[in-house]
């Protein structure tokens, strides 16, 4: 499948089940609000304590205000151990409700592909969008609880992937200055930090997709995830230029939607310097940050869905014969499923 049809489709099924890309949206805003909960917490215990500036304290994003606030505690062990394990407590709970989201959302988008046909071929119609939207709330919450258990130690990986990741990215930018600035290579050294951050992010991005296609390869086949990581690795070997292909397409849009984002919200921000305007603000900020968000994760379920794509013709190719006609017979039944659910829908 050629790389334009292959995002085409993955866009057409992330928009048919809309209601997918609005749960996530909502699930990525809770777990920031709740990371918030303890910052803010720190941020007012600071300021009582400390006689600090809560207006400076709170500049900038989460990270910064949270290596603020923890610079800040330094001179308070007991409150720097209990701000440290507030934010820890939030942080595993919110990632736990992340995991449980991604195992309804996976399952939705891949009855979708098994349902929609071949939907960026043929035209566009009301019928056909309706035939790719599969998303029903019992689906989704059945998809939830049985991926869940086999999410969790997944995801547990992954923020332990991203603590030893951060930990050494953070040591290599410290004592390489340090060193840089004692022997004379500050500014050559500010050019490998500017370089080993780019290569960090293309890593940290490189480590979401593969624990995307877990996600999926664990959903689609119903296996463990060490099953499903070797069948990833197969998949990956097998159809690496269509992999790289979506992975280089969708960081691209990442880029340009966050420089876009960050444009408008400059624009917005000249705007609350102006005496009574900057009232008007408030609704445009907030107008913002909702499609900001929803665009993100439409992204994201963009890619998902391409990903599921390719996954599942892998599989339609790799497996036997037996089991490749059993499997197009329970790719039957779910389109029927959801052509009735369909029919159904217009009565």
């Amino acid at each position: 499948m050629e790389l334009k049809h292959l995002l085409k489709r993955g866009g057409l099924l992330a928009a048919a089940n809309w209601p997918a890309v609005a749960i996530q949206f909502a699930a990525q805003t809770t777990f920031q609000v709740l990371l918030a909960v303890p910052i803010v917490g720190a941020a007012i215990l600071v300021t009582v304590l400390l006689g600090a500036d809560l207006n400076g304290i709170l500049q900038g994003s989460t990270r910064d205000i949270f290596a603020t606030v923890a610079g800040t505690l330094t001179s308070e062990p007991l409150a720097l151990v209990a701000f440290i394990a507030a934010f820890a407590i939030v942080l595993v709970g919110g990632s736990i409700l992340m995991f449980l989201a991604k195992g309804g959302t996976v399952d939705i988008m891949l009855a979708a592909d098994a349902a929609a046909g071949p939907i960026e071929r043929e035209p566009l119609t009301l019928a056909a969008f309706r035939t790719a939207g599969c998303f029903t709330m019992a689906r989704y919450v059945e998809g939830c609880g049985r991926l869940f258990r086999r999410y969790l130690p997944l995801g547990i990986t992954l923020m332990c992937i991203y603590a030893v990741a951060g930990a050494a990215y953070f040591a290599f930018i410290l004592y390489g200055y340090r060193f840089g600035g004692d022997n004379g290579f500050l500014i050559g050294w500010a050019l490998v930090a500017a370089l080993s951050t780019v290569v960090a992010g293309l890593g940290i991005t490189a480590v979401n997709v593969t624990y995307l296609m877990l996600q999926i390869a664990t959903a689609a086949e119903d296996v463990s995830v060490m099953h499903a990581a070797r069948a990833v690795w197969q998949f990956i070997r097998a159809d690496a230029r269509n992999v790289a292909g979506v992975f280089l397409v969708v960081f691209a849009m990442l880029i340009a939607a966050t420089i876009a984002s960050a444009l408008a919200w400059s624009g917005v921000g000249l705007i609350t310097f102006v005496p009574l305007v900057g009232l008007l603000v408030a609704p445009l900020q907030l107008a913002a940050v909702l499609v900001r968000g929803l665009v993100f994760e439409y992204i994201g379920l963009t890619a998902m869905g391409a990903y599921v794509t390719l996954y599942r013709r892998h599989l339609a190719a790799t497996r036997p014969v037996s089991e490749r006609t059993a499997w197009a017979g329970s790719e039957v039944s779910t389109r029927q499923a959801s052509s009735m659910s369909s029919a159904m829908w217009r009565e």
